[in-house]
């Protein structure tokens, strides 16, 4: 079975130049493990059967899409090309723990871990089914062999006066992260759809909610060590995270109890997860609590964060050259991937 903690070797010798001003090393060599963290939005992977009480007729043979089965076996194939290679750059294996976003059901996560490309990873699920009205959930996938699952909740949303809104749930996996003990939350915040502005306070909401299991989990551990993640539909600066969730902007502006908003860096130089109307938003994002920061790394610590954002995953000619390559786009079947680039961290610790 492969194992998805990647030991690396840093001395005077070695040649891992990059790591030496992070890690303030000597000359005397050291060990990390290294263990990635993702987040991807799947953009609408749907099986091909029209399930009652969801809007997903137009992912059917009869539909809009034309959705069939040479279609979605290929989508499948697309996703699990694009997790195998997050964070295989320094770790050379695919993420030891994926949140993910846009799945209709629990049988498309199935069929998605046990493709060709996944398989041998032995990827299993945290899943519930969410009231949202289209009918797509958030879900963790994770590799048992070195995360154990002892705990899973989905918290769902209700915004007072809106008694007939419905949005995907938030998933909070509590586990063992090799030895450490370690919380995901996983979120899909409410879309800008009717507009930025009039949408805004659901996200608000949605971020609220975000920070009382936040706070919930710190009431019974004030070590806890957290990362949340997911598409917020915001960017870093917008006050769902900065007012309403309290994420820091810096880290070094980050104390205990307290969450860092690291993929804040990235925002700040332009880097982007997602484009719109010829402008890039950030809104796939990695959040961490205050024990994940710091340089001692005798325990998991964030090393990095980074978007996944190869060229295979862009389009190559045209108006929207650069952006992310789609599954569909203007009604047209593209067999891209998804209009999302997927949003990663490594953990390091010393061993």
């Amino acid at each position: 079975m492969k194992q998805n903690i990647f030991i690396i070797k840093v001395g005077f010798l070695v040649v891992f130049s990059f790591l030496f001003s992070v890690f303030n090393l000597s000359a005397q060599e050291k060990q990390y493990k290294v263990a990635t963290i993702a987040f991807y939005n799947l953009e609408n992977l749907f099986d091909t059967l029209d399930t009652p009480d969801k809007k997903d007729f137009e992912y059917t043979p009869e539909g809009e899409k034309k959705w069939n089965s040479k279609k979605y076996y290929s989508k499948l194939k697309n996703m699990s090309k694009v997790i195998v290679q997050i964070g295989a750059d320094l770790t050379k294996t695919a993420p030891v723990i994926i949140g993910v976003s846009e799945l209709e059901n629990r049988t498309v996560l199935e069929d998605l871990v046990n493709t060709p490309a996944l398989k041998n990873y032995n990827y299993k699920i945290v899943h519930y089914e969410s009231p949202d009205r289209r009918g797509v959930d958030v879900a963790l996938l994770y590799q048992p062999s070195i995360f154990k699952v002892t705990n899973s909740v989905s918290a769902t949303l209700k915004i007072e006066g809106m008694d007939d809104f419905y949005t995907r749930d938030q998933l909070v996996v509590s586990g063992i992260l090799a030895g450490e003990k370690m919380h995901f939350i996983v979120n899909h915040w409410p879309s800008r759809y009717g507009g930025e502005k009039r949408s805004k306070p659901k996200r608000n909401a949605a971020a609220d909610l975000c920070r009382s299991l936040v706070d919930s989990i710190m009431a019974e551990d004030e070590n806890a060590k957290i990362i949340i993640m997911g598409d917020l539909n915001d960017d870093p600066n917008d006050e769902s995270l900065t007012k309403h969730l309290k994420a820091k902007k810096e880290e070094k502006e980050t104390g205990p109890g307290e969450l860092f908003n690291a993929t804040y860096p990235l925002f700040q130089k332009g880097i982007g997860s997602l484009a719109y109307r010829d402008k890039w938003n950030l809104f796939d994002q990695m959040i961490v609590s205050y024990p994940l920061l710091g340089d001692d790394k005798t325990t998991f610590k964030l090393y990095k964060t980074l978007i996944f954002d190869k060229d295979f995953l862009k389009e190559e000619e045209g108006r929207y050259k650069g952006y992310p390559k789609r599954t569909h786009a203007g009604g047209v079947y593209k067999n891209g991937y998804s209009d999302h680039f997927a949003v990663y961290l490594y953990l390091i610790k010393e061993i």
